[in-house]
């Protein structure tokens, strides 16, 4: 069984289908197998800044329930950099010494944190700072953390935009249209090509790849002659326009949000042939709904491997899929990467040999 211990688990940045299939097997494991304390942490770190923290003790029979829910049952934030922090008066303080303090508070043997590359680096910096024991678990939809095959929340993202794929198909056969889907990604474009060959695209348009108009409009005439009267395109958020600049949704919160470069192609066709165009942007769909088996499946495999790595007190660690198994990376090996789409991986290759239009 083991040395007693206290583990907090927190999720942090965006939010995403899977996080509480791995809250549910840290607990499950933990509990069960080691006979450990565990506490949840509430809103990601700025839940550690408050007095007295935002953490409460969970058990197999609470964390139960959120399988099959979306979101996290934490909650949590993007927004606040601890060693940035916006205050009311629009300065900016340091206040990471206010988590660290929050971690001696609970009581805490090691953390565990559920975060992106930029959560991940600064759970680290944390860790550093404060001699805190961490072990880090990768999700986001972007899929774009360097040393892991699987991150939670894409697959089920992918079949989101797969099936948004298979019901434009219908409407855009029925009026003769082109199609355009907008996902998400941030700066890559793993949902886009995955969604893309897997719903049937004609065009995949993403960041890594350059594209032109004239080639797109050759590609949707080249269908039309072929008697095809529809096509669907899907787009990553993080495509430029033919210029190489970004598109992005005006908006007054902090943060640039990428967004628009489907109305952007939307234009640029109809201005240069005869094709009428309608624009669907699946926006934060992406990230909400049930949790896909798979997320629930390598959520809980990520789940188990780190409440073990703690009790193997291997810390400053990520635990990774590669080649159909769990392993742990360190921190910094983890995020030192950003993980593009290959322009000449597998599944650019085949969505050539498709015919799908990616670029010139």
């Amino acid at each position: 069984m083991g040395t007693q211990k206290r583990i907090g688990i927190l999720t942090s940045g965006g939010d995403c289908a899977g996080l509480n299939a791995v809250i549910r097997a840290v607990v499950h494991h933990a509990v069960n197998t080691y006979g450990w304390e565990v506490l949840g942490i509430r809103q990601a770190t700025q839940g550690l800044m408050v007095r007295p923290p935002l953490a409460s003790s969970l058990t197999p029979d609470k964390v139960d329930p959120f399988l099959t829910a979306g979101g996290t049952m934490l909650g949590t934030t993007n927004k606040g950099n601890p060693f940035a922090f916006p205050m009311p008066d629009g300065s900016l303080r340091d206040r990471s010494h206010e988590i660290i303090e929050g971690y001696r508070l609970l009581g805490l043997d090691a953390l565990i944190g559920i975060g992106g590359d930029g959560s991940l680096a600064i759970l680290q910096r944390l860790a550093q700072q404060g001699n805190l024991n961490l072990v880090g678990i990768p999700k986001t939809i972007d899929n774009d953390v360097g040393v892991t095959e699987l991150s939670i929340g894409f697959d089920t993202a992918v079949s989101i935009a797969t099936e948004a794929l298979d019901r434009l198909h219908f409407t855009a056969a029925s009026h003769s249209r082109v199609m355009i889907l907008e996902v998400m990604g941030r700066d890559a474009g793993h949902i886009a090509i995955s969604a893309g060959i897997a719903g049937g695209a004609d065009i995949i348009l993403i960041p890594e790849i350059p594209y032109t108009i004239n080639g797109i409009c050759q590609a949707i005439k080249q269908r039309q002659e072929a008697g095809k009267n529809y096509c669907l395109v899907i787009v990553a958020e993080a495509v430029r326009t033919e210029a190489g600049e970004s598109v992005t949704l005006d908006s007054d919160v902090e943060q640039c949000r990428l967004g628009g470069i489907g109305q952007y192609l939307s234009k640029q066709i109809c201005s240069r042939i005869d094709a009428e165009t309608r624009v669907t942007v699946l926006g934060h769909i992406q990230r909400g709904g049930t949790p896909s088996p798979l997320d629930r499946l390598i959520g809980a495999t990520f789940g188990v491997a780190a409440v073990d790595l703690i009790a193997e007190e291997k810390y400053d660690r990520v635990v990774t899929w590669q080649n159909r198994h769990v392993r742990s990376v360190s921190i910094r090996e983890a995020i030192l990467h950003y993980a593009a789409v290959n322009p000449e991986g597998t599944l650019v290759k085949t969505a050539r040999g498709l015919n799908i239009y990616l670029g010139d």
